[in-house]
């Protein structure tokens, strides 16, 4: 875990109340895709986690939705502002596992963190599968950017005003080698109890410290207590239940 202060280079409004900021400073903590940052926000006591879609050496990219007071002030913030950023924070996804066909599932705020992960599966020879479930054409947030990467990408709305009707779960493909997945626990359960092949799954928390101190984000796992902030928040399927 690293302290560090980033510039805001870029904060844009990119679907239905979601933004995409962009901030420039040293991002050396950032190892694996899946991992969060942790926002300190004038005037609110807890920061504020949210995970990473992107990093290069001197730059990170988060993408958000917002849904509270602190969410809301991020969206006002403008280009310039330096902010008081913790980094490096969870365990992210292993891309060793994978095979060559790896099939990646996002639904909804659960997509960003994808797009790191696909960037580095194909910097190491791999061909994803993407699979992204929203709830209209108003929601799709990434796809393009997906495809520009050079993975096939199938959209799943519940309305059917994008890609096929219906949920992520309707469009599993016949043949995938491994899979990674983000997004709401519904989905996530269903998956544990759908998917044929191993995986990774990255699980959403309330945090209090988001550094493991506070044990507020702790869930049971067949390995006993484990804390989304720490151990995760990407945990294997083998060490999941239908329960979380």
């Amino acid at each position: 875990m690293t302290q560090t202060q980033y510039i805001v280079t870029c904060n844009e409004q990119i679907a239905s109340g979601i933004w995409s900021m962009r901030l420039r400073g040293n991002t050396a903590a950032i190892t694996a895709p899946g991992q969060f940052v942790n926002l300190q926000l004038p005037g609110l006591f807890l920061r504020r986690p949210i995970s990473v879609c992107d990093w290069s050496e001197d730059e990170m990219r988060i993408v958000y939705k917002v849904v509270g007071e602190g969410t809301r002030y991020m969206s006002r913030i403008e280009v310039g502002v330096s902010m008081n950023v913790l980094t490096g924070l969870g365990n992210g996804y292993d891309i060793r596992p994978c095979g060559d066909s790896p099939l990646l599932i996002g639904g909804g705020v659960g997509v960003p963190p994808l797009l790191g992960l696909a960037k580095r599966l194909r910097m190491s020879g791999k061909a994803p599968q993407v699979l992204l479930g929203f709830n209209s054409d108003k929601d799709v947030i990434l796809a393009d950017e997906f495809t520009r990467l050079g993975c096939t990408v199938q959209v799943a709305t519940m309305d059917g005003s994008c890609g096929i009707r219906g949920l992520v779960t309707d469009a599993i493909p016949d043949h995938y080698s491994y899979y990674y997945a983000c997004g709401p626990l519904p989905m996530l359960r269903a998956l544990l109890a759908q998917m044929t092949q191993d995986g990774q799954l990255s699980l959403e928390a309330r945090m209090g410290c988001g550094f493991g101190v506070c044990m507020g984000c702790t869930i049971q796992t067949q390995y006993g207590p484990q804390r989304v902030c720490k151990e995760g928040p990407v945990f294997r399927n083998t060490e999941l239940t239908t329960d979380i």
